[in-house]
C-alpha cells in the first residue's frame, strides 16, 4: 500500500483531475464500464474467514433494530421482528445482512452501550444460526439466468462504532464491522479489528451524526475523501489489519450536502482505482428528496436506478433496504455492460 501524504490519492491514480470536464467524465464512465467485472477481493470473518470477490456486485440488506431510524424506524425494533426481517433479506438474495442498534440519521443522539448490546447481539447470534441451518435457502426466483446467484450462506455484518459491541457480535458469529466513525468514536475498536481481523468498512463522515449536517463544507469533496481513505488505510495497516480486509465507503449523507453527494457519486471511478471494494449506502436517503421532492416512502425507484448506475460507475457493495430491487437493477446493469466483457473472454456471464 502506498504511504499517505499530501499527494496520497494521486499515488494510486496519477493525473486524476480535481474537477471533471464533460470529456473527462465520459472517459471515467468508459473506464468504469471496462472494469465492470469481478471486484477486488475483500477478506472477511477473521484470518480463516472467507474471501469475497464482487462479481461484479454484492448486496447488503439493512436491519435496523431501532425505534428511530430514518426509513423504517420501529418496524423491526424487537428481536423477533428484526430476526424475521434479516432472514427474509437473506432469502431475497442478500450476500450479507447488516444489523444496527443505534440510529445514525442526521440529528440522532447516541444510545447507551448496554442498550445497543441488548438490541444487536441476540439478533446477530440468532441470524447467524438461521442462515447456517441446513433448511435455509434463497428464493427460487434467483434461478433466472440473468440474475447472478447470491451467496448460499449470507454473512452477518454489524453497524456499530463501539469496541464492546463489535467484539460481542464477532464472538456471536458476525463477519464484518461497518463503522461510520472510522474508529474515532471509540479508539478501542481498532484493537478489536486487529485481534479478530473481520471485514471492515472504513467510512468517511464529517462530524458526528448529531451535528454532521449543520454546515458541511469542502474545498473539493472527492479529493478530500480520497485523502481520508489513504490515511485510513495506512493507519489500519500499520495497526495490524491487512488492507485486503478493508472496504471503502464515501459516506453519502454523512456530513455532505446534495451537491457533495453527487460529486462523490460522479467520483466513484476514482475511488475504485484505489484497489479496494467501494461500499455504498445511498438507499432511500434525503438526496432523493433534495433532487425530486420525494418523501421517504417514495424513494424506491430512484434508489434502484441510482444503485444500478453506481454499480456501473465503480461501486462494488450496495447497502440497501430492498434487496430484491437492488439485485434486479444491478443484474440488468451487469447484463448490459458486463455481458460484452464476458463474451470477449474477460469474465463470466450468461450465455
Amino acid at each position: 500500500m502506498m504511504a499517505a501524504g499530501p499527494s496520497g490519492p494521486a499515488s494510486r491514480h496519477p493525473g486524476a483531475p480535481a474537477q471533471s470536464s464533460p470529456e473527462t467524465a465520459a472517459a471515467d464512465t468508459s473506464a468504469a464500464v471496462s472494469r465492470f467485472g469481478p471486484g477486488p477481493v475483500w477478506r472477511v470473518g477473521g484470518p480463516q474467514g472467507r474471501a469475497l470477490a464482487p462479481d461484479p456486485f454484492l448486496v447488503a440488506g439493512i436491519v435496523n433494530v431501532t425505534p428511530d431510524s430514518f426509513f423504517d424506524g420501529g418496524a423491526h425494533d424487537t428481536g423477533e421482528a428484526a430476526l424475521a426481517h434479516g432472514v427474509q433479506l437473506a432469502r431475497d438474495g442478500a450476500d450479507m445482512v447488516d444489523v444496527g442498534g443505534e440510529s445514525t440519521r442526521p440529528g440522532s443522539d447516541p444510545v447507551p452501550e448496554a442498550v445497543e448490546l441488548a438490541r444487536v447481539v441476540p439478533v446477530v447470534r440468532e441470524l447467524v444460526r438461521a442462515v447456517a441451518d441446513p433448511s435455509f435457502a434463497v428464493s427460487p426466483a434467483w434461478n433466472a439466468a440473468i440474475l447472478p446467484p447470491p451467496a448460499a450462506r449470507p454473512l452477518v455484518s454489524v453497524d456499530t462504532t463501539r469496541a464492546a459491541c463489535a467484539a460481542a457480535c464477532l464472538d456471536a458469529g458476525a463477519a464484518i464491522i461497518n463503522d461510520v466513525s472510522a474508529c474515532s468514536a471509540d479508539p478501542g475498536l481498532m484493537d478489536v479489528l486487529v485481534q479478530y481481523r473481520p471485514g471492515y468498512v472504513l467510512m468517511h463522515s464529517q462530524g458526528s451524526p448529531k451535528t454532521m449536517q449543520a454546515a458541511p463544507a469542502y474545498d473539493d469533496v472527492v479529493d478530500e475523501v480520497l485523502a481520508f481513505f489513504e490515511r485510513g488505510l495506512t493507519r489500519l495497516v500499520a495497526a495490524g489489519l491487512p488492507e485486503e480486509h478493508v472496504a471503502l465507503d464515501p459516506g453519502i449523507g454523512f456530513g455532505k450536502l446534495a451537491t457533495h453527494n453527487l460529486e462523490l457519486l460522479r467520483g466513484l471511478p476514482r475511488m475504485a482505482a484505489l484497489g479496494r471494494p467501494v461500499y455504498l449506502g445511498l438507499s432511500n436517503k434525503s438526496l432523493f428528496q433534495g433532487l425530486f421532492g420525494l418523501d421517504v416512502a417514495a424513494r424506491g425507484p430512484a434508489t434502484m436506478t441510482a444503485t444500478a448506475l453506481c454499480g456501473v460507475r465503480g461501486a462494488h457493495v450496495h447497502r440497501v433496504h430492498d434487496v430484491t430491487a437492488a439485485r434486479q437493477g444491478l443484474a440488468l446493469a451487469r447484463e448490459l455492460f458486463f455481458h460484452r466483457a464476458c463474451a470477449d473472454g474477460a469474465g463470466r456471464g450468461a450465455p
